[in-house]
């Protein structure tokens, strides 16, 4: 091999390298797909179609098509949560369903071991049994969002005639805004 051919062969691995480090990723954990597409759906939609790999990690898979509708992939909580906690800085956004949070211990080790300087943690749900400092937060939906989380909800047997422009969600911990009403 010439050193121009290894040069230009070398040069692309480190560019191949270097894209696998910079994509961003969101990770989504919830005990069902119906709460994860009806609380967050258009969110994950819109974080996909902007190149963002989405990983939903979910105790029931019942009805997976409808995530995969949104552009996610669907793992198994049960036992793909370890393969993700083995590197804790994998995920640049964490989204949790507060209920999961409250009730599985892996789960909150997972967010308390993310490094919140590069990681976004977001919950969904009610947050009064967190504990936690919590702040509110809107996300606004794009129009595809809203006609792929229409699809997705219907593809889980739930009404869709008017889905809602924006989602309500909670930044945690570090992450949490300060409060607006002083």
């Amino acid at each position: 091999m010439s050193s121009q051919t290894y040069r230009t062969h070398s040069a692309a691995r480190a560019r191949a390298r270097t894209s696998s480090v910079l994509q961003h990723e969101m990770t989504v954990v919830a005990s069902g797909v119906a709460d994860v597409v009806s609380s967050t759906g258009g969110w994950l939609y819109d974080r996909r179609m902007a190149g963002w790999k989405v990983n939903v990690l979910v105790a029931d898979r019942t009805g997976e098509r409808a995530l995969r509708i949104l552009g996610a992939d669907v793992l198994d909580l049960s036992g793909d949560l370890e393969a993700i906690t083995d590197d804790p800085d994998r995920a640049a956004t964490l989204a949790v369903a507060a209920d999961v949070y409250a009730a599985d211990g892996r789960v909150r080790r997972f967010v308390s071991s993310s490094d919140r300087r590069r990681a976004e943690v977001a919950l969904w749900g009610d947050p009064g049994s967190l504990g936690e400092d919590v702040s509110a937060v809107s996300y606004r939906l794009s129009g595809a969002a809203r006609a792929f989380k229409a699809q997705a909800l219907l593809a889980v047997g739930l009404p869709s005639a008017s889905v809602a422009s924006t989602e309500a969600l909670f930044r945690f911990g570090v992450t949490a805004l300060a409060s607006v009403a002083r």
